[in-house]
């Protein structure tokens, strides 16, 4: 779906399905440096089973138009945006990495449109080590490779992926190459400045799950600890072959997370 958003052209996938106002929404939101194909299997399958999904596309990314934006704040607000832009009062969040710090602001900006909140490979803080930050302020393409490899549970090179023919390494460096030079850099400028985690977790009134990977070594799950207990009866699932990629590494655990905490009814 190709729309506007503060003047500029955005996009969203939906499944290829239009959305309808009978229904109930899920926001797929992406983390640093990559787009909404990150979210094939789970968009797809919410898409198909009774939901408006819209999996987006952050200014400056893949298909939306725009330079990036500086701030998890900024990003959250461009989110509200959007689903104006569609007249969609509420939605459920599901946020991976950046994309996860992003939903927790949402939900405390606007905790009327916040129906659940999905916190996939998060951290707080989520700070970004200097040698990483500096080969993407550099555009060098070192940063891609820190990206990719970091990214990913040490068995991926060595092993089969449950989607057949699929390439980890590789699907990632290409989605990291089509990046404008800067926007990688100010995503993990934006993560890496984001104080206000716990000030945002005070706000958030919906249900909250996490989807953390035991083999991560981005947002490892201890990093994720003290939000989770800024969050009094949020859940958490740990997939244990997983990386920090969980989408693509664990597909089918990540959805099989998802279904069973979008699907239940919300407490009055």
């Amino acid at each position: 779906m190709n729309l506007q958003v503060a003047g500029k052209g955005a996009f969203a996938y939906t499944a290829a399905h239009e959305l309808d106002a009978g229904k109930r929404t899920v926001v797929f939101i992406h983390g640093a440096g990559l787009d909404h194909s990150g979210w094939g299997l789970q968009s797809r399958y919410f898409g198909y089973h009774g939901w408006n999904v819209l999996a987006v596309d952050l200014p400056a990314h893949g298909r939306s138009e725009g330079s990036a934006l500086a701030s998890i704040g900024d990003m959250a607000d461009w989110i509200k945006k959007l689903l104006d832009e569609k007249k969609i009062k509420s939605a459920s969040l599901v946020g991976h990495s950046m994309g996860s710090l992003i939903a927790l602001e949402f939900a405390a900006r606007y905790p009327e449109a916040a129906e659940k909140v999905a916190l996939i490979g998060t951290a707080y803080p989520m700070k970004v080590g200097e040698a990483f930050l500096d080969a993407a302020k550099r555009n060098d393409p070192a940063a891609y490779d820190m990206e990719t490899i970091w990214g990913h549970a040490a068995q991926v090179p060595f092993s089969g992926n449950p989607n057949p023919g699929m390439w980890m390494y590789g699907e990632t460096l290409a989605r990291l190459s089509r990046l404008a030079p800067g926007v990688l850099h100010a995503d993990l400028s934006a993560c890496n400045s984001y104080a206000g985690g716990m000030e945002a977790a005070a706000k958030v009134k919906c249900p909250v799950l996490f989807v953390l990977g035991a083999r991560d070594v981005m947002t490892p799950p201890r990093a994720a600890q003290e939000l989770m207990k800024a969050l009094p009866g949020a859940k958490a699932v740990t997939l244990q072959l997983s990386g920090h990629l969980l989408m693509a590494e664990a597909p089918d655990q990540t959805l099989d997370a998802l279904i069973g905490f979008l699907s239940q009814a919300s407490p009055t």
